[in-house]
């Protein structure tokens, strides 16, 4: 019996080397014909990986031999298949195979095939790249690089499912020009700027359609592009002239032919709109007399643009103020604002109307997202900044600025201390930290003054 016990622990032990490195040993693959009868008391799994031996059938002295024998053949000191484990290679040796494995994988574009590819889908297919490698595949021929002039293009990529906003900034240190954030890619983009913009200090005030919209430092002059095709127009003076600050806010038609509509707003209650149809500024008429006048607009918070309708936040009274482009009728709504609320803005999403600001009560401070609620017409708190970012915040003097307010907001959070940039999906409630802007081969980062939000589009003329 001690004999039996020795082997089991023994055997137990085998199992154990077989359980470690996967493979059955050598001895119970190749034995001496003497012991074949136990190959039927040896069961494999159905990957054929482990081996198990029934030690409660047969002698003692019969295992004491099998054993034995398998010890005389040397197969017990490794498995057959056994392989060492693989050591950590170097980052070339890495780097190499992977090119390898690709040049091995890759598979050749027939030419018989491809060249009967229908003329019509490449421009079906060619409106779903990426906007960064559509840029890069212009350069394949006339045709390609011709693209963004044709109209049947323009209408496949009014089609396409609107990307995510991307952002146009200005920074304090360069305010001659701007920086583009791809938040798909986290990466900002420097693009050149046309001669005339780099003349001059403008500000982005608004978007739609893939256009923004820039007024200069006076409040006089109106100007508005394309900040990936560079397509630029200035627009004609303004009938009315208003030296005072104005709010901003931009339309565009249901179709490619649409075209766009400009409205800048005055505290006075004067007002114009901008019809790229016509190329003119009409005033269709007076603010109704239930709207006080003169407007204290909180010209921090950006417009909201929802189906053709513009919303302006105002402070006394507490609101928002709201002009329908298309039927020419102001509103106004009367409501509070949330208690210790500072440097608040407007934002939009899917048709929602949402409020951003800082909350501030003694020495804390957090981001809150409110969103009105229709029929209270109230502000009620959908989420906030995690209070583990907010601690960053604490016993500092915090300024924050919405440097877009489409869906996807672009927060910036500064102090003497810090400087974050961060934003904020109202769908998916996420909050990520943006990489900081540099200009191209610059070491400082770049402190952000303004920005909007706006939806790449490749086809959008100025």
């Amino acid at each position: 019996m001690e004999g039996l016990a020795m082997l089991r622990q023994l055997i137990g032990q085998l199992q154990e080397l077989l359980e470690l490195y996967g493979s059955p040993p050598h001895y119970l693959l190749h034995h001496s014909h003497s012991y074949s009868h136990h190959l039927n008391n040896i069961n494999y799994n159905n990957n054929n990986r482990w081996c198990f031996l029934n030690i409660d059938e047969g002698s003692a002295d019969d295992y004491y031999s099998f054993v034995m024998a398998a010890g005389k053949s040397g197969s017990l000191e490794m498995l057959e298949s056994y392989k060492p484990p693989p050591t950590k290679k170097s980052r070339k040796e890495r780097i190499r195979g992977k090119i390898s494995e690709t040049a091995d994988t890759t598979e050749v574009m027939e030419q018989q095939i491809w060249k009967d590819f229908p003329e019509d889908l490449f421009e079906a297919v060619i409106a779903r790249l990426p906007i960064a490698t559509f840029f890069r595949f212009r350069s394949v021929c006339r045709k390609w690089n011709s693209l963004l002039s044709s109209q049947s293009f323009s209408q496949h990529c009014s089609q396409v499912q609107q990307a995510s906003p991307w952002f146009y900034t200005i920074t304090h240190e360069n305010v001659s020009s701007g920086a583009i954030y791809d938040p798909s890619l986290k990466k900002w983009h420097h693009p050149s700027i046309s001669s005339m913009l780099t003349k001059m200090i403008i500000f982005p005030v608004a978007s739609a359609g893939g256009l923004v919209c820039f007024h200069d430092i006076s409040h006089r002059n109106f100007y508005v592009c394309n900040p990936l095709t560079q397509s630029f127009k200035e627009l004609p003076a303004r009938s009315v002239k208003v030296w005072s600050r104005i709010a901003v806010g931009m339309t565009v038609g249901s179709s490619t032919r649409g075209g766009y509509k400009i409205l800048w707003l005055g505290c006075d209650g004067e007002y114009e709109v901008y019809d790229s149809l016509k190329n003119s500024w009409t005033r269709p008429g007076n603010m109704p007399s239930n709207i006080k006048v003169p407007l204290s607009l909180n010209f921090q918070s950006q417009t909201v643009s929802v189906d053709g309708t513009l919303y302006f936040m105002r402070s006394d009274p507490e609101g928002v103020v709201s002009y329908d482009m298309i039927t020419g009728v102001w509103k106004q709504y009367i409501i509070p604002a949330p208690l210790h609320l500072t440097d608040h803005t407007l934002a939009e999403c899917g048709g929602r109307i949402m409020l951003v600001g800082l909350l501030t009560k003694n020495a804390a401070t957090c981001v809150c997202i409110w969103e009105l609620q229709k029929m209270t017409l109230l502000w009620k708190e959908v989420d906030r900044m995690p209070n583990i970012w907010c601690l960053e915040f604490y016993g500092k003097h915090v300024r924050m600025t919405c440097l877009g307010n489409k869906g996807l907001l672009m927060l910036s959070l500064r102090s003497r201390q810090m400087n974050r940039l961060v934003t904020y999906n109202v769908s998916s409630r996420e909050w990520l930290k943006v990489p900081g802007c540099m200009v191209p081969h610059g070491r400082k980062r770049q402190w952000i003054a303004c920005g909007t939000a706006f939806h790449p589009c490749l086809t959008a003329t100025a």
